[in-house]
């Protein structure tokens, strides 16, 4: 179940409103979610866990990278 407080924690950011709103469009993976914003991968990297942890996105293994898809 979807955690309100987590979920509007996650929402606060507008760079993980701007991650969920590029998901919007598609799958995509967290190099080709970087190039938009002036932020490191690793960067990315923590803004995708906190929206995961919220339940708002969904990243699945695929050989050595991580698509995600909004959940």
């Amino acid at each position: 179940m979807l955690d309100l407080d987590v979920a509007f924690s996650a929402l606060a950011d507008p760079t993980r409103r701007a991650l969920l709103a590029r998901l919007a469009q598609g799958e995509a993976g967290v190099m080709e979610l970087a190039e938009p914003f002036e932020m490191s991968q690793p960067a990315i990297s923590h803004h995708l866990k906190v929206l995961e942890r919220a339940g708002l996105i969904r990243r699945r293994i695929e050989g050595t990278k991580r698509p995600c898809s909004l959940a």
